[in-house]
C-alpha cells in the first residue's frame, strides 16, 4: 500500500545556481512619465523620444546575475491612463517586484504615487508592507522641475522605499534602479522559498496526535 505521507514541493524554480530564477517586475505610474522609455533604456540601451501610449501592458525580458544567481526578469510595462486602471491592475498578480515611476517635471504624477502604490498593494497577494518596490523620478535631464528631490526623498523615506533620480534619455541611474529592485525581489523570493522548505519539514508525520478529551 502507498504511504499516506505527502511531501510538499515548493512552487517555482529551485535555488540551484545553475538554474535561472524567473521574476516578474511591473512598472506602474501616471500617463507620460516615461515608463516605456525607462524599460527600453534598461533592456535595449536605446532611447526613443516618441512613444505611442501603452494600452494594457507589454513585456520585455532581461537576463542578469544578482549575488551569483542568474535571473530572468520579465518586466511588464503598463499603461498609465486612468480609464485603463482596472485593466492594468489585473496584471499585478504574481509580481515579485514593483517599480513606481513619476515625472519630476509633473507635480501631479508625483502626487498620484500614493494611489498607484495603494492600488497595487491591495491587488497583490496579501503580504507585508515591505513588498519589493522602488520609486523612480524620471526626466531629471529637463530643467523645468516641479518636484524637488527632497520632497520625493521624504515621501520614499516615510514608506521605506528606495528612491532613484533617473533619466531615461541620458541613461542616468536606470540600471541601478532596476538592479536594486531585482536584488530586493530575489531576497524576498529566497525567503518565501525557504519558508516552503521549512513548512514541508514541519509536516513530517513524526508527532503523535494529541489525545482528545471526550
Amino acid at each position: 500500500p502507498r504511504s499516506q505521507a505527502t511531501t510538499l514541493v515548493p512552487q517555482g524554480p529551485s535555488m540551484d545556481a545553475s538554474k535561472k530564477v524567473d521574476l516578474k517586475i511591473i512598472i506602474i505610474g501616471a500617463l507620460g512619465v516615461g515608463k516605456t522609455s525607462l524599460l527600453h533604456q534598461y533592456v535595449h540601451k536605446t532611447f526613443y523620444e516618441d512613444y505611442r501610449t501603452t494600452l494594457g501592458a507589454s513585456i520585455l525580458t532581461k537576463v542578469l546575475a544578482v549575488d551569483n544567481t542568474p535571473l530572468k526578469l520579465q518586466i511588464w510595462d503598463t499603461g498609465g491612463q486612468e480609464r485603463f486602471r482596472s485593466m492594468v491592475s489585473t496584471f499585478y498578480k504574481g509580481s515579485d517586484g514593483c517599480m513606481l515611476a513619476f515625472d519630476v517635471t509633473d507635480r501631479e504624477s508625483f502626487e498620484s504615487l500614493d494611489n498607484w502604490r495603494d492600488d497595487f498593494l491591495e491587488k497583490v497577494i496579501p503580504r507585508e508592507q515591505d513588498f519589493p518596490m522602488v520609486v523612480l523620478g524620471n526626466k531629471i535631464d529637463i530643467c523645468d522641475r516641479q518636484v524637488p528631490k527632497e520632497m520625493a526623498s521624504a515621501w520614499c523615506k516615510e514608506k521605506d522605499i528606495p528612491y532613484f533620480e533617473v533619466s531615461a534619455k541620458n541613461n542616468i541611474n536606470v540600471a541601478e534602479a532596476f538592479e536594486t529592485l531585482a536584488k530586493q525581489a530575489l531576497t524576498t523570493y529566497k525567503g518565501i522559498f525557504e519558508s516552503y522548505l521549512t513548512d514541508s519539514i514541519k509536516l513530517t508525520p513524526n508527532d503523535k496526535p494529541k489525545k482528545r478529551c471526550c
